[in-house]
């Protein structure tokens, strides 16, 4: 099986090539995280990775244009997440969840964390309060 540790919500074809997805590096500032909307030109997902956040938080476009940001941390055992087909496995005890976060497998029970975006100029801004 594949690793790409912190992805998830990708096509299953991206999944294929056994490739890691590329990781996003950024800093948090008053608990908000800016992401440039010109990082969706190729992908409509990206693993954002903030600094001094023990987990990576997922980001994808939606058809609307709108942002859904997930953190990428198991609700069952608060393992980091990998991509798995259209979602999201947890590799320590099975646990998957689909590209919204819901819960497709136990032993979690809780859905992903959800976060608030807006979009400001050319930026995402990701609200992790």
């Amino acid at each position: 099986m594949c690793l790409a540790v912190g992805a998830g919500l990708v096509a299953a074809s991206e999944l294929s090539s056994c490739a890691t997805l590329p990781v996003y590096k950024t800093t948090m500032d008053n608990n908000k995280v800016s992401v440039p909307v010109s990082l969706f030109a190729q992908s409509d997902f990206q693993v954002i990775q903030p600094k001094d956040l023990f987990y990576n938080i997922g980001l994808r476009k939606e058809k609307g244009g709108t942002y859904t940001a997930l953190l990428l941390r198991c609700t069952h055992a608060d393992n980091q997440l990998v991509a798995a087909g259209n979602g999201f496995r947890c590799n320590l005890h099975g646990s998957t969840f689909d590209k919204e976060g819901q819960v497709t497998q136990g032993p979690a029970e809780h859905s992903l964390k959800k976060y608030t975006t807006e979009i400001i100029s050319d930026q995402i801004i990701i609200h992790l309060s």
